[in-house]
């Protein structure tokens, strides 16, 4: 017995040693498309060339498609969650009176046939031997011909047909705001297998996650639309519509005739593209010789709003290189698609009408996801809070320094909402699947808000400088990757030296919650005892200041023993004592201040205003 327990042992600690070791990998797909959209049915058909690299380990015998479009059909998930779902997406309902109630009825649920979205796949093919196929709702799941073993490569084709839906969420035709084709998730799109395995989630209008990889795309469409989206034009002497302004020299396209727009787009791993009759496109040069792109509806207050948003883009980019990194690429588009707001490879589809100051903070938020998401490429399904919330983060960074009034801290509703989230008692640990949330505003609270908080509270753990090191690091160590929730927070502790496993696991893993109390001060003499409590379950090292009657300040900081870290002092103008350090299990912590009672004005826990603790008022001691 004591010999097989030793076998086991030893079998497991190698396993265990094997896992931890592994170098790191990620698949690759590089798309081939040819696509020709019937603009008067909103019916295309196209052809499909993918090679597939096995970067894995693993021998692969199945893959897996996400076929989006088919979430746009009566009784599909996306349209079982809006009847299940308590708060559905104003969006994709419509009001409706049943016995003199109002209620919400599903967009989806009204379809009409020839108003449905699909997508249909023929013809699969791998390395030219017939594959099975069977589809599941959005998903399609391939039976190989043969499998893929590691490290090799293998060639897909097929042959797909689709419907662009009226638009109820994202990708669609003739929106609200009068634009033909939206055209995101438009096409049979491979899964992701990482290390965790098959990502073939179902599509019910939630993020994504998709394999990194090229495109190479041609649209036929009719030659009076004009198309902008991810990629490089590769033909633009063909096509003109905007791309006059770059010096080429175009061939005026006949009327009424098919036009072949050829884009590549290198390193990504989406590929999107909208196409309208009256889109007027401008070409802007913003930092290192990126061309932005504007493509918007020919309104009168649409172009006195757009041709105006266009600098301020070009100081948005520029603060986004300067404070997480380059851009990588040399486009970037800005289309208005008519529908909210949503980030793709090289581009956004956004809703363009409206006041400059809402177009505006919505450009701001989708060109960050090109940073948080479209570099940066976490899993957006399984941890949404990553790429929303960084992107909220350095948004509203970015809004207050080129903002002719900065506030101190840029911040303050996000906590606001963090705190009425926490309040409703309905808030969800931020490990919960995208689509496994009750309901609509804890999701958004918790993957905008709370995402965001996890960074601005950061900074009062390290310090505003090795925060702003941790962005740089994380994006040059993660760009063209999958980071997860550990990689920010390693970056974090390589840029640091702190621990910070306790604070990745209190506030995404779980709805521990940080408050922090004045439980007395107590004079002694010429002395003053200062009581604090830990009532929440989530530590926090602590920032006092004190304040004296005589106008003067000083600053007291408690290190949290488990962090084994003291951060510089935030605020080098007062003389700050550092403190023992607090463990996590003392619900209690004593310090001595060495003048009377009677000379302290007051005492304030977190002066910033950066930690997240959930109840303020005991957060102050006033004389």
């Amino acid at each position: 017995m004591k010999k097989f327990l030793l076998i086991s042992f030893l079998t497991v600690s190698a396993a265990s040693l094997s896992a931890q070791s592994s170098k790191y990998w990620q698949q690759n797909a590089d798309y081939k498309m040819e696509v020709t959209m019937d603009v008067k049915n909103y019916q295309y058909k196209g052809t499909q060339e993918l090679v597939y690299s096995n970067n894995s380990s693993d021998t692969l015998k199945k893959v897996y498609y996400h076929l989006f479009n088919n979430a746009f059909q009566p009784g599909s998930e996306m349209d079982a969650r809006l009847h299940s779902i308590k708060d559905p997406d104003g969006r994709m309902v419509t009001k409706t009176k049943v016995d003199g109630q109002d209620v919400k009825v599903s967009r989806i649920e009204g379809l009409k046939p020839d108003e449905i979205g699909y997508l249909k796949i023929a013809n699969f093919k791998q390395d030219g031997a017939t594959a099975v196929t069977k589809v599941a709702g959005t998903i399609l799941e391939v039976t190989l011909a043969k499998p893929i073993l590691p490290n090799t490569k293998s060639t897909f084709t097929l042959d797909f047909n689709g419907q662009v839906p009226v638009q109820i969420r994202r990708s669609g035709r003739n929106n609200s705001e009068g634009v033909a084709l939206s055209m995101s998730q438009w096409y049979p799109k491979l899964a992701e297998f990482d290390f965790e395995g098959w990502h073939a989630d179902p599509y019910i209008a939630r993020e994504f996650h998709g394999v990194w990889g090229n495109f190479d795309v041609t649209i036929n469409i009719d030659s009076a639309y004009t198309i902008g989206g991810s990629g490089y034009l590769q033909n633009q002497n063909e096509i003109g519509h905007g791309y006059e302004d770059a010096g080429v020299t175009v061939k005026a396209p006949k009327k009424n005739k098919m036009l072949s727009w050829h884009f590549v787009a290198p390193m990504v791993h989406d590929f999107t593209w909208a196409a309208d009759k009256e889109y007027i496109h401008d070409v802007v040069k913003g930092p290192n010789g990126v061309d932005l792109h504007f493509l918007y509806k020919n309104y009168p207050k649409t172009v006195e709003n757009w041709k105006q948003l266009q600098p301020m883009m070009v100081e948005v980019m520029d603060f986004y290189n300067k404070n997480v990194g380059d851009y990588p690429y040399k486009q970037y588009s800005f289309i208005q698609g008519g529908d909210g707001g949503m980030e793709y490879a090289m581009c956004t589809l956004m809703l363009g009408n409206g006041t400059l100051q809402g177009i505006y903070g919505t450009a701001v938020h989708e060109l960050g996801h090109s940073w948080f998401q479209h570099v940066l490429a976490s899993n957006e399904s399984k941890h949404p809070w990553m790429d929303e919330g960084f992107t909220t983060y350095i948004q509203d960074l970015a809004v207050n320094e080129l903002s002719s009034k900065k506030v101190q801290n840029p911040f303050e509703g996000n906590y606001r909402a963090y705190y009425s989230l926490v309040n409703s008692g309905k808030e969800q640990a931020q490990s919960t699947h995208g689509d496994r949330y009750d309901e609509n505003r804890p999701y958004s609270i918790s993957s905008y808000v709370k995402g965001s908080l996890f960074l601005s509270q950061l900074r009062y753990v390290i310090g505003d400088d090795k925060l702003a090191e941790t962005i740089k690091r994380y994006y040059h160590d993660f760009k063209f990757k999958h980071p997860t929730p550990n990689d920010i927070k390693r970056s974090a502790e390589r840029v640091s030296g702190a621990n910070l496993d306790w604070y990745l696991m209190d506030w995404t893993q779980t709805t521990n919650t940080i408050d922090y109390a004045i439980k007395a001060v107590i004079e002694n003499g010429d002395q003053t005892t200062v009581s604090l409590e830990r009532i929440g379950r989530m530590p926090m090292p602590i920032d006092l200041l004190v304040e004296y009657t005589d106008g003067s300040k000083e600053s007291f900081y408690v290190p949290l023993r488990m962090t084994n870290f003291e951060k510089e002092n935030p605020n080098p103008a007062i003389t700050r004592t550092v403190l023992s350090d607090w463990t996590w299990a003392a619900s209690t912590y004593d310090f001595t201040i060495a003048k009377a009672k009677g000379t302290i004005k007051k005492i304030t826990i977190d002066p910033s205003g950066l930690m997240a603790d959930v109840k303020q008022d005991n957060n102050v001691y006033k004389k």
